[in-house]
């Protein structure tokens, strides 16, 4: 059974997540074996303080043993879940960890900037630890099962969608960090890596960015802050045209199984290649669409 510390207390994923590691107050059919939460640090937030009492309350609720550092946590955990949800500061506190030969998972969004990102990976390369970063969106059904459908033939477009509510802190966050990173990480689980150049159009109610892959094929998000929203995605390919709407209800429980094989077994499930792309597409994207839709490289 690993044991699993998780760092900052400002987002409802710690509580979910212990919920499903921990055998807590959910449905069985919701449980993930393999790993459970032994010890947690609340932390600080800039960007949603207000959260951290509420969920650092249910923590000791449960039991969960709790320390003032981060650091307290080395030497008592497998592997560690960072879940501040201010990317902004997870290579500062995935630092640490992976200096010390502790794995990490680092929740969304990985980074805030295309620079960090690639400091967590070259730094957890180095150490020659697991270490990933995704939407549990990646992981839906849906998502999976038109993945592994091969009678749709070669995927030549898609666009995808979902709700891409903006940071109360735009330092923190910016743009489609903040709750883009769902819907583009759908987009690149059916496009796959290799977008070159973008455009994003911004306005107050949505943000729409269409990328160019080096092989010609065309991919397009939509961020959705008016009207009707859910995720899902029309996906062009050479056999067929299918809309496809993804559910939530099991995403942090396939989300969490992906987790734990990759403490167990050393091998995360994306190449940390693609988690450096996507931050790079969504930098890229965000100064398109302060740009009025000025044409932006992808620069990994």
């Amino acid at each position: 059974m690993l044991k699993l510390g998780i760092v900052d207390f400002d987002t409802s994923h710690v509580v979910e997540f212990t919920k499903r590691l921990n055998h807590l107050g959910k449905d069985e059919d919701q449980f993930v074996e393999g790993a459970t939460v032994v010890i947690g640090c609340p932390g600080e937030s800039v960007l949603s303080p207000e959260r951290v009492a509420g969920f650092t309350d249910q923590m000791k609720k449960w039991g969960v043993p709790l320390v003032d550092k981060p650091t307290d946590m080395i030497g008592k955990v497998d592997a560690v879940l960072i879940e501040s949800v201010d990317g902004t500061v997870h290579y500062e506190r995935a630092k640490p960890f992976l200096e010390a030969g502790v794995p990490c998972y680092v929740d969304k969004p990985f980074t805030c900037s295309t620079a960090d990102a690639r400091k967590i990976i070259e730094l957890s390369a180095k150490k020659k630890l697991p270490m990933f970063s995704s939407s549990s969106l990646r992981f839906a059904p849906e998502v999976v099962a038109y993945n592994a459908d091969a009678t749709h033939g070669k995927v030549v477009g898609c666009v995808a969608y979902g709700p891409c509510s903006l940071s109360a802190i735009p330092e923190r966050n910016a743009g489609l960090y903040h709750y883009g990173i769902h819907g583009i990480e759908m987009l690149y689980t059916v496009m796959g890596p290799g977008c070159e150049r973008l455009t994003s159009t911004h306005e107050k109610g949505v943000d729409v960015v269409t990328g160019t892959w080096k092989d010609g094929r065309v991919g397009t998000f939509r961020g959705i802050r008016e009207g009707k929203s859910d995720y899902g995605f029309v996906a062009f390919a050479e056999k067929s045209i299918k809309t496809v709407t993804v559910g939530t209800s099991v995403i942090y429980r396939e989300l969490l199984k992906q987790i734990v094989e990759t403490f167990k077994s050393g091998k995360p499930p994306i190449d940390p290649a693609v988690t450096l792309e996507i931050m790079a597409f969504i930098e890229a994207a965000n100064k398109s669409g302060a740009n009025h839709g000025a044409g932006e490289l992808v620069k990994v």
